[in-house]
């Protein structure tokens, strides 16, 4: 691949990726431990407005943009890291279509704070680290 694109596709993934790792560790760190002290009814009022508003095109890009990019760059570059990167990638993907997502619709659906909060906490918290290890197998040196 040329350097010129092959540069391009990492600067883009490091960027995508870094971002929807912070993104998610933004949930980890203060929105998640915000929402614990509230009453059930502002819990699941704020989830679920939550997970309305963040289905935007900034959001998509990253969330859908950076496993694609890492994917791109492991079939061009076939190096262990950049594959590492790219499982990395894909597996917080799959959790937040396997697990995430279907929370979401049934706490949407009105499901229970008890039914929703324990598990998608536990399973964000898994994809979060997912997420970060994409972002730092993209930047180990020599990438």
């Amino acid at each position: 691949m040329a350097d010129g694109m092959d540069s391009v596709l990492l600067a883009g993934g490091r960027a995508l990726s870094g971002l929807l790792a912070g993104t998610y560790l933004a949930f980890v760190v203060a929105v998640m431990p915000s929402l614990r002290g509230v009453s059930d009814e502002t819990f699941v009022r704020v989830m679920n407005r939550i997970n309305v508003v963040i289905v935007n095109p900034v959001f998509l890009a990253l969330f859908l943009g950076a496993p694609a990019l890492a994917v791109l760059l492991a079939a061009l570059r076939r190096d262990p890291v950049t594959i590492a990167a790219a499982v990395a990638a894909v597996v917080a993907l799959v959790i937040t279509f396997a697990v995430n997502i279907p929370l979401n619709e049934a706490l949407a659906r009105g499901g229970s704070r008890d039914a929703f909060e324990s598990a998608w906490v536990r399973w964000h918290d898994v994809r979060t680290v997912a997420a970060a290890a994409a972002f730092v197998l993209l930047c180990v040196p020599g990438r």
